[in-house]
């Protein structure tokens, strides 16, 4: 079974950023990535899952309308158990501790490291499917 992961970024190039990064993942079905363009369209996706497949969500914080950080809080009020994996361009120690004191399990800053990300997504789903 694949593990599916929401990708939540306003730029469009992100999708095609993540599609080239995990092209061996998805070739293989260990990853299926679903993609949103802004917290409201993320929280529409994961409203239409009776019960959400989805293991784990990969955020931007700068988004116009409702900000990554509003996301965060309303995922996690909702489906307290998805992780979280905050990205931001703008990478300071304050934006780190709100992020993670609300609940989310890594904080990235952009150049992504794809070979940690993908290492880090590898553990959860080995977690998951435990």
């Amino acid at each position: 079974m694949s593990a599916r992961v929401l990708m939540v970024d306003d730029e469009p190039d992100a999708e095609e950023l993540f599609r080239q990064n995990f092209r061996r993942e998805i070739r293989k079905g260990i990853f299926v990535f679903d993609f949103a363009l802004s917290g409201s369209e993320a929280l529409k996706f994961l409203d239409s899952e009776e019960v959400p497949e989805t293991i784990l969500i990969l955020s931007d914080i700068n988004m116009p309308g409702m900000t990554g950080i509003e996301l965060l809080e309303t995922i996690k009020t909702k489906w307290p158990d998805i992780p979280i994996f905050m990205i931001t361009a703008y990478g300071d120690k304050q934006t780190e501790i709100i992020v993670r004191e609300k609940g989310a399990s890594e904080f990235l800053t952009k150049p992504v490291d794809y070979q940690i990300l993908k290492n880090q997504l590898l553990t959860i789903v080995a977690e998951v499917s435990e």
